[in-house]
């Protein structure tokens, strides 16, 4: 019965610390040797036994809770993790989850509005207006659009735009020039007429009104060396012209415009300018390719100098009015016209043209050449060939180029 009860104590009881910590217990090894360390010292008193176990128990408490904590934080994680795969945001998720794409109008719109852009707004303040206007719904939703569609130009302008629309779809308008309305657009090669009649058109001036300013010759308007002529003093470029009262006032700006944009370039003042005008303004005219536009103003210069007349058709067109494939040859054959360079020599009395800049530099740099004669032999490509050589060679090459020309675009002149 001892023994019974000495096994049985020997294999359910445990040592502890004086920390009331489980003590480690003898190995096979030391009780086969009888190297079994000695237990712990026992307690002082049964005050330092309360304590020892108040401690051990206060040591089980803090790693309960420290568990508790450690699952609360890995139930979190996982909880977000789900939500995030729910709702399509996680950290490899391609859609945007910012909140401009999250704050736009469904679309597709209501009602009508006009809305304008004016020239140098940015996409930011453009956005601003939009909101203002209730066309989209946040500035952020614009802006995130103009991004995604690969920040296209934004044009200056009035667009017929609805209330409450998408974003995307406000921007493909705003980026799209053949929606633009209550801007003048001049263009590189277009006739003081052609601009006139489109101002007056956007902006409500009679017409009438800015041919009086024009023949009256522009004064206070135009530099001196222009002569009291516009042609050729037209910026291109786009203008807010609707809603103007004053043709003055929009000739003027136009012509400041230009004036700013030639000293930029380097253009020299006086009647030089207006020279290098003349012949960037009959280079553009001519070709529909900025490539030649330096061959052609060494023709030009070539010419004169060798005392031959200029022979440009676009010249004597334009001295009547019309384009150069309604002339006869009866117009052509016309010497009281004073832009007939086929029969009159040296440069016509004015630009023929409001040419653009790499016109003007190609006037201010011509290429280096022998070039007498060129001629576009293909319409649709706008392939233009010139003539090298003697003076007879390049005639006998013109002649050949000619004939390329006539095969190439049969049933022209």
């Amino acid at each position: 019965m001892a023994e019974d009860f000495h096994d049985f104590f020997a294999e359910n009881s445990q040592w502890v610390d004086q920390n009331g910590q489980p003590a480690p217990q003898p190995t096979d090894q030391q009780q086969s040797t009888g190297t079994v360390p000695p237990p712990p010292a026992p307690p002082k008193s049964r005050k330092d036994m309360r304590r020892r176990r108040r401690r051990a128990k206060r040591s089980g408490l803090t790693k309960i809770l420290l568990v508790v904590a450690a699952l609360a934080l890995v139930a979190v994680c996982i909880w977000t993790t789900i939500s995030l795969v729910k709702s399509g945001k996680g950290l490899f998720s391609t859609q945007d989850t910012s909140s401009s794409v999250v704050n736009d109008y469904a679309g597709p719109g209501e009602g009508s509005v006009e809305f304008t852009v004016s020239e140098g707004e940015s996409a930011t303040e453009i956005a601003q207006k939009l909101v203002e206007a209730d066309i989209v719904k946040t500035a952020g939703a614009f802006t995130q659009a103009v991004a995604n569609a690969g920040a296209p130009n934004l044009y200056p302008g009035t667009f017929q735009l609805q209330t409450k629309m998408k974003a995307s779809d406000v921007v493909t308008i705003l980026s799209d020039n053949t929606k633009a309305g209550g801007y003048l657009q001049v263009k590189a090669g277009e006739r003081v007429s052609d601009v006139i009649a489109n101002a007056a058109s956007l902006s409500g001036i009679a017409e009438a009104d800015f041919k009086a300013v024009i023949d009256a010759g522009g004064d206070g308007i135009l530099p001196a060396e222009a002569n009291g002529k516009f042609e050729g003093w037209f910026e291109p470029g786009s203008y807010n012209v609707k809603g103007q009262t004053s043709a003055k006032d929009v000739l003027k700006t136009m012509v400041d415009k230009r004036v700013a944009k030639l000293d930029s370039l380097g253009v020299p003042t006086g009647a030089e300018r207006e020279r290098l005008l003349i012949i960037a303004s009959i280079a553009e005219a001519e070709v529909n390719r900025a490539e030649y536009y330096g061959k052609v103003s060494r023709v030009i210069l070539n010419r004169l100098d060798k005392g031959m007349t200029l022979g440009m058709d676009t010249t004597v067109a334009y001295g009547l009015g019309i384009k150069a494939s309604q002339l006869t040859n009866a117009q052509l054959n016309d010497a009281s016209n004073p832009y007939n360079t086929r029969l009159i020599k040296g440069l016509t009395p004015t630009p023929i043209s409001n040419p653009g800049d790499n016109a003007i530099q190609a006037a201010m740099n011509p290429e280096s050449g022998d070039w007498l004669f060129f001629v576009t032999t293909n319409l649709s490509t706008g392939e233009t060939k010139f003539t090298t050589g003697s003076e007879a060679d390049q005639k006998a090459q013109f002649e050949q180029y000619v004939q390329e020309y006539k095969t190439a675009n049969p049933g022209a002149n």
